[in-house]
């Protein structure tokens, strides 16, 4: 593989209007740049609401703007964050939280506990741990201003475990206002609980995006620990500079204009070991697994067959040395549930151990019954990854016998437009390309894409109602090694029906320059306890 394929190629510039932020939030001064933090994250950010979308930029948004009820430390145990301290009856039916002295929304106002109720509710509907939880509810009563409680309709022992998680959807705090909007309609206010403000009055749309200190967050006293603990914030101004050429960004960060590179092109990693001070960091030391979602509702892969020569003739190992080169920033992926996760396992693999297996692949298409209609693969430019696995698996397809239309956009639009449920000439898709943190991926029920509940679900919306027997099935069970076995029966059966295919499993470097305290952790970007110089 030559380094010419592993370029991003420059992205068009976002369209759109910001959602609206309150005016006495708009009015910043420019802090010094000793006090303001430059980052260049993974993509555009086009979707602001962290309920509507499970899209990381989105998360990473809402992880400065908006606290949580529960954070995680690093060993993912569940700690109070805007709880003060909670309770569970005797029946273990019975959840009861007080919150926090001091809590208060950006603009002043506290946050109460008909915000914090509204909220989850919110989330339920869309999270597939929240979504789980709500399926046994049986009220939420608001008790005064700060005490509430979640009422089960039988003994369940995950509430806490899926208000603290820290992978998408996570039960972010908003106002009741806008947490009564329609879980499946975007918030128009971003108006936050969390250590930041969204600072709407210094965005340029699709380039930058800026975020000031709170000054009416009160952070907890013990050290911040992943999403735990005190959200202390050492700096004024963090921006989001979204720069989709890579050698821009390079040169930007070794001439200090920014502060952070998420994810800088692996084939100019050597070009900065050098620099004294640039540092290069794993901060997701589980990884990040790369995911191609077929759409269900409509042709070809409506059809058992037609997803299953989606995992014959993928070859993950081409796909990541596309993007990374050096096999030592990534590994294949055969388990449902990620390698090196407590679920991995190896039931149902043996179409891994042959892949890519093109004669298989073409058989399984010709079983399916395909006609030769369009096949709208989505292809995120902007991104190395994905911009490689939709030219790979595409050429692939078609050697399998797919007619593939390949749309190219930036990620902002891909976000957008995988939510449309219409056909595929109709603005809809076939196929889109993805990731997640291998640590969500291990929880079988909390993320959303492992869910296969039709159009309730995520994007892409399989139906199989064993693998959701299945799922209740490993949420109920009371010891790890009756959810190791069940976690077999999953992927057992998820391989025979195909949700989805992997095309690999990578650990890329952050690049940083002279910033300490960030904290290395699955699904986000931590900006508190980060300092400059």
């Amino acid at each position: 593989m030559n380094t010419t394929r592993r370029r991003f190629v420059q992205g068009g510039l976002a369209t759109g209007a910001i959602v609206a932020a309150p005016a006495t939030i708009r009015a910043q001064t420019t802090p010094p740049v000793a006090r303001t933090i430059r980052a260049v994250l993974h993509g555009d950010l086009r979707v602001f609401d962290p309920i509507w979308t499970t899209a990381n930029m989105t998360s990473y948004h809402a992880g400065m703007v908006y606290d949580t009820l529960f954070g995680v430390n690093d060993k993912y145990e569940p700690q109070p964050q805007m709880v003060s301290k909670w309770s569970l009856s005797d029946d273990r039916k019975t959840y009861s939280f007080e919150l926090r002295d001091g809590l208060r929304f950006t603009d002043g106002t506290p946050v109460t506990a008909k915000d914090c109720v509204a909220s989850i509710r919110r989330w339920g509907a869309r999270d597939g741990g929240g979504q789980h939880m709500m399926a046994r509810l049986a009220d939420t009563p608001v008790k005064d201003d700060k005490n509430f409680q979640i009422v089960m309709k039988e003994p369940y022992g995950l509430v806490v475990e899926w208000l603290a998680k820290a992978a998408t959807n996570v039960c972010y705090v908003m106002r009741e206002k806008e947490a009564q909007t329609d879980p499946n309609q975007q918030i128009s206010t971003i108006l936050g609980s969390g250590p930041f403000l969204f600072n709407e009055g210094a965005v340029v749309q699709g380039q930058r995006y800026v975020y000031d200190r709170n000054p009416n967050y009160v952070p907890r006293s013990e050290p911040a620990v992943f999403t735990a603990g005190g959200k202390v914030v050492n700096v004024d101004r963090v921006v989001y500079e979204n720069i989709a050429d890579e050698a821009t960004a390079i040169a930007a960060i070794r001439a200090g204009e920014i502060d952070m590179i998420e994810y800088p092109n692996v084939d100019l990693l050597d070009s900065l070991a050098g620099e004294k001070e640039i540092k290069l960091e794993v901060l997701n030391k589980q990884g990040q697994l790369g995911w191609a979602r077929v759409n269900w509702l409509h042709p070809p892969f409506n059809n058992v067959k037609a997803r299953q020569a989606m995992l014959h003739l993928i070859h993950p190992t081409e796909v990541m040395k596309a993007t990374f080169g050096d096999e030592k920033y990534f590994r294949g992926c055969s388990s449902l549930f990620g390698m090196g996760t407590p679920m991995e396992n190896d039931a149902n693999i043996d179409w891994f151990k042959t892949a890519p297996n093109l004669d298989k692949a073409r058989q399984l298409v010709k079983e399916s019954g395909y006609d030769g209609r369009p096949v709208v693969v989505l292809q995120a430019t902007n991104i190395a990854y994905m911009n490689n696995a939709a030219n790979l698996i595409a050429q692939w397809m078609r050697q399998a016998g797919f007619n593939v239309s390949l749309q190219a956009s930036d990620w902002g639009a891909v976000v957008t437009r995988r939510a449309v449920k219409a056909a595929p000439d109709q603005g809809g898709w076939n196929v889109f390309f993805t990731s997640g943190s291998v640590n969500a991926f291990g929880n079988p029920v909390s993320l959303s894409g492992h869910a296969a509940n039709g159009e309730k679900g995520w994007f892409g919306w399989p139906t199989n109602e064993l693998h959701e027997q299945l799922r209740d099935q490993w949420a109920g069970a009371s010891t790890d090694a009756e959810r190791k076995q069940i976690a077999r029966d999953i992927q057992q059966n998820a391989w025979d029906f195909v949700p989805h295919a992997y095309f690999g499993q990578w650990f890329q470097p952050a690049a940083l320059r002279n910033l300490t305290g960030l904290i290395g952790m699955p699904e986000l970007i931590p900006f508190w306890n980060v300092r400059k110089g």
